[in-house]
């Protein structure tokens, strides 16, 4: 383990008001989404849509980093160049996605556990062989009736944390993703609420599994109200809740916190993002940047729709969303950008 490196590679990927771009949909979501707009879901059009999106022109102006999948990172373009090389030659670091997924958790209904540690340590180092300088691992934490359990949080929090252990060890800088989801009719003080007891129980397994604060990233949910809540709170609202959540629970020495979209519609998602870095500008003490999947992809994936002729107009809407996060980490984003 190289500290220094680790240290500089964390810092790296929220340097620059940028962001990362998650791209590590697993094979069964990414054919869904291609299912809805009529897409072929073979592995030849997951390539095809992959290598439209890393040779967006100017990408790395907005984008730090990517996180890619298992077949992603095993990807070429079509002259044969990897996908994590042509990354790395426009200035994004490439990562992994390395969990298998979340499981139902025996003997706690509603609830899930991710799993993925067996034989990590052996893929963390072929991984990092291929190009990799960070790993992501998303534990799911859903609010219901009853739960989430002591034992939901404490199992998650664990399993996440061994992975962030490993991953130094490897090299690599751990994104620590503890999702509290957006699903039900829970208010905004439920979730934030749920999210400092996510919080608090993923930092105190981080001290003592001996994880290093400062190489390592965290991926949270923003505070939000359920979907289905009558009570939709206003972007600044949601800003409040969520920085000052993070202030009482996240220590100053980690660099950066990348949120997830978590299904948000793309425009809240930039605007959200803007407003907390408007409202708390000089009060925090971690970058606050994104780490956005569908609200930077979904539009290009409706204008791209697997048509070749389509790529330059699905490249500019990739690059528009992505400029559109950048500015909202230096609180500039405003809903004419949207029109531009």
């Amino acid at each position: 383990m190289n500290i220094s490196e680790l240290r500089d590679t964390a810092k790296a990927m929220v340097a620059g008001d940028k962001g990362l771009l998650a791209m590590d949909e697993s094979n069964a979501t990414c054919n869904k989404r291609f299912a809805a707009l009529g897409i072929p879901q073979t592995e030849e059009t997951r390539q095809a849509y992959r290598e439209m999106i890393v040779t967006t022109p100017g990408l790395g102006d907005c984008i730090n980093g990517a996180i890619l999948s298992d077949e992603t990172i095993h990807q070429q373009k079509k002259d044969g160049t990897p996908f994590a090389k042509a990354l790395m030659d426009v200035g994004i670091i490439p990562g992994i996605k390395v969990d298998a997924g979340a499981k139902d958790m025996a003997a706690h209904p509603g609830e899930k556990i991710t799993e993925g540690l067996d034989g990590l340590r052996a893929r963390l180092k072929g991984y990092a062989q291929l190009g990799a300088r960070f790993a992501k691992w998303r534990a799911v934490i859903t609010i219901g009736d009853g739960i989430p359990s002591r034992g939901c949080l404490e199992a998650n929090a664990h399993a996440l944390v061994r992975y962030a252990a490993l991953c130094q060890e490897a090299g690599l800088v751990p994104i620590v993703e503890p999702e509290v989801l957006m699903d039900g009719s829970h208010p905004l003080q439920r979730c934030g609420d749920v999210t400092e007891q996510v919080l608090q129980t993923v930092f105190d397994q981080i001290y003592l599994q001996r994880v290093i604060l400062e190489g390592m990233i965290l991926k949270p949910n923003m505070v939000l109200p359920g979907l289905t809540c009558p009570k939709q709170d206003s972007v600044d609202e949601v800003a409040d809740a969520t920085v000052n959540c993070l202030l009482r629970k996240v220590p100053a020495a980690v660099p950066g916190i990348a949120f997830l979209s978590g299904g948000q519609s793309a425009e809240l998602a930039s605007a959200r993002l803007n407003a907390m870095n408007i409202r708390f500008q000089g009060r925090m003490p971690w970058a606050l940047a994104f780490s956005y999947a569908r609200a930077i992809q979904q539009p290009a994936l409706e204008i791209w729709k697997g048509a070749d002729a389509n790529v330059p107009a699905a490249q500019q809407a990739l690059y528009h969303r992505a400029h559109c996060n950048r500015a909202a980490r230096r609180g500039e984003y405003n809903s004419a950008m949207e029109n531009s």
